[in-house]
């Protein structure tokens, strides 16, 4: 294998970082790269993934570092790599291209293209030889490499032909559409009520990923028409979830997805996406049910995400790698979940005299406790998941559940210490301004919900971050590593940060963070609104590497930038009083009002903002001192009230309307209003608890 070093060791990206030593002659994405492939007449082999990708790991061992293929693909190509998660925009197009043209898509996504940046042909996985089914890379390389050579027009005719389809399918119809109803509401619950899991929870068979998105859909659904089973498939889901290896039952967080239909076996890598929307999402079921157990879990997830993924300055990481080093002797050999797993044995020395209970409560076989294992990864390994309750572990060893408690925490805090003592996964410790804005929401919520000052402080914190590093004169950029930000903000980044910030101003009631929200609203309209068609653009005009300006609408494991900006315009209309931010929302909905019609599970998020829009405006304002609403907050906090907007009367600066609404008798006071209507304001507890009811 070669040692050389290729000028990606120039790049901040973790995932192009990992690539620097590669024979492979790689560029970044970027004129340099294109203009030596316009110069040369040579296609461009694009390789998109990220850094904790396991599959991405896998290829690069199996041929990007081969000499044998770099000498292929530096002599007949010019290879491109690109950080996914630095560059939503160019992965989006040309995962639309390998979708459309292989049915399914992944990382690590291969495309080769014109110099024109035109996709001709792609895929995602290749192995190093023909296997799996799959065409071997470098035998892909020769023939593209020879069909360049002897068939370059109709390559560059299939290149316009492709590019010109995926312009219809990104960019939409242009047409205007009936906005969701509750037909389409409807129409989205029974499609997720058949394919719901009523056993295990979640939705399909395996793998089983968390989809957020869809509870939010569920539980605001449940809340709006009074169906129960709507929330009930949501808190199945969120119980069940816990139980399995998916959740770090040591650590807390949650992995990527189970590879299994019960949660138990994980594909290992946490991203910060994930943990921000599920901690949502447990915190919402909370209000809910009043169940202390997913409060909990919640709690677990900040706490790991504060130990584990958050820079000295506050702001938070990005994710943690799947793969980690097997034994310390051998750091180069590494294995799916290694820091996670362990054995019988070795729990049974640090648990002590708790070990049994230990091993019962957590499903510990002196074997391992993995039965499907198709790659013995994990052969005489566990994984750690709730195989019994506290009581049942009680029952089983006639003690009582204090004892048991007790004892387990215990257990567990000896063995979490000793993981940390591990070698730990690679950190992505990049800050990516669109994760971040959904983390700041979690913690904002945190704090709200469960009268956590340290989450409403780590919200405070990361947004402070934010605003410093990665935001200048209303523009915001993308990603943050190592000193150095870079990479103009695309609509995730201005939609998710602004939810952040609404939803630490419904907790602080700073008047900064509502006034940050407002200026980087605007801009965001400015830079990615279609006025014409309605909706939003997922990157700025002008980038004329962009072979296309895609419209994202498909909630997956992040919600599309379009379903949360235009919730954000909705809200800030009801805070703000300003009617044309209502007015674009409701243009949005009715570009994407066919999508909603014909494939409501693809667009739930969308759906969320949607119901908003149909419900009568809903308002509570609070008027005092920031300091003297304790008791009137966690009356409003305790209560799952998705489609109210809190304002606090100090606010008037940024809508007049509040200025009349002050306190009554020197008290603080609660204007609870529905459809432009105020109650009488109250300044009782009990009676702003009933008014909400």
């Amino acid at each position: 294998m070669s040692t050389s070093t290729n000028r990606l060791a120039l790049e901040k990206s973790p995932y192009l970082l990992q690539h620097a030593h590669n024979p492979v002659d790689w560029y970044a994405w970027g004129p340099e790269a294109f203009d030596k492939a316009k110069h040369e007449n040579k296609p461009i082999f694009l390789s998109i993934g990220y850094s904790t990708c396991h599959w991405c790991h896998v290829m690069e061992r199996e041929s990007f570092e081969s000499d044998a293929v770099a000498e292929v693909l530096n002599q007949f190509f010019v290879p491109i790599k690109v950080d996914r998660e630095e560059r939503p925009d160019v992965d989006r197009i040309y995962m639309s291209f390998v979708q459309a043209t292989t049915g399914s898509g992944g990382w690590p996504m291969s495309v080769w293209l014109t110099p024109e940046l035109k996709p001709f042909f792609g895929g995602t996985y290749f192995p190093p030889d023909s296997r799996y089914g799959r065409p071997g890379f470098r035998q892909v390389l020769e023939q593209l490499a020879t069909a360049w050579q002897t068939d370059r027009e109709q390559i560059l005719k299939s290149g316009d032909d492709v590019l010109e389809q995926l312009r219809k399918h990104v960019e939409g119809d242009g047409a205007q559409h009936a906005p969701a109803d509750q037909a389409v509401f409807d129409s989205c619950f029974y499609q997720f009520r058949r394919a719901f899991d009523s056993r295990l929870g979640g939705f399909g068979g395996s793998p089983k990923f968390p989809r957020p998105s869809t509870l939010n859909f569920l539980l605001r659904y449940s809340y709006l028409t009074k169906n129960a089973e709507a929330s009930d498939m949501v808190v199945l889901t969120l119980r069940e979830m816990a139980k399995g290896g998916m959740n770090d039952q040591l650590g807390g967080g949650f992995h990527r997805y189970s590879v299994d239909a019960r949660w138990f076996v994980p594909h290992f890598e946490k991203m910060l996406y994930d943990q921000a929307q599920l901690a949502i999402a447990y915190l919402e079921a909370f209000q809910v049910t009043g169940d202390a157990a997913l409060a909990q879990v919640a709690r677990d997830i900040f706490e790991y995400v504060l130990r584990d993924m958050t820079n000295g300055d506050g702001a938070f990481y990005s994710a943690e790698d799947a793969d980690s080093v097997i034994h310390p002797d051998k750091p180069h050999e590494k294995g799916e979940g290694a820091f996670y797993v362990w054995d019988a044995e070795e729990i049974a020395h640090l648990a002590g005299d708790a070990a049994e209970w230990f091993g019962y409560r957590y499903g510990v076989e002196p074997g391992g406790n993995v039965m499907e294992d198709p790659h013995s990864e994990f052969t005489g390994k566990n994984i750690l998941y709730e195989r019994f309750t506290i009581a049942d572990t009680a029952r089983r060893f006639a003690v009582t559940e204090e004892e048991v408690t007790r004892a387990l925490d215990e257990a567990k805090h000896k063995l979490l210490a000793a993981r940390a003592s591990r070698i730990r996964p690679h950190l992505d410790d990049k800050v990516l301004t669109a994760w971040n804005g959904l983390m700041i929401s979690a913690f904002a919520l945190g704090g709200r919900v469960l009268h956590e000052p340290r989450y409403t402080e780590a919200a405070d914190r990361a947004a402070g971050f934010v605003l410093k590093n990665l935001c200048t004169d209303n523009l915001l950029l993308r990603r943050w590593r190592d000193g150095d930000a870079a990479v103009g903000g695309f609509l995730d980044d201005y939609a998710f940060f602004v939810q952040g910030l609404l939803d630490l101003y419904e907790t602080d009631f700073e008047d900064n963070h509502l006034r940050s929200a407002i200026e980087l609203t605007s801009r965001m309209v400015e830079l990615f609104e279609d006025p014409a068609a309605g909706g939003f653009f997922s990157a700025a005009d002008g980038d004329t590497s962009l072979v296309l300006r895609a419209k994202e609408d498909y909630d997956g494991a992040e919600p599309s930038g379009n379903s949360v900006a235009i919730l954000n315009l909705l809200r800030l209309a009801h805070i703000t009083g300003r009617a044309e931010w209502r007015e674009k929302a409701e243009h949005a909905l009715r570009a994407f009002g066919g999508k909603m019609a014909a494939g409501p599970t693809g667009l739930p998020q969308m759906l969320v903002a949607a119901m908003f829009a149909v419900t009568p405006p809903k308002q509570i304002v609070l008027a005092g001192a920031r300091d003297s609403m304790g008791p009137m907050r966690a009356a409003i906090c305790s209560r799952y009230l998705p489609f109210h907007t809190l304002v606090w009367a100090g606010s008037h600066a940024l809508n007049p309307e509040l200025k009349n609404m002050g306190e009554v008798h020197g008290r603080p006071t609660a204007y609870v209003c529905e459809n432009f209507t105020c109650q009488l304001p109250v300044s009782e507890t009990e009676k702003l608890t009933a008014l909400l009811q």
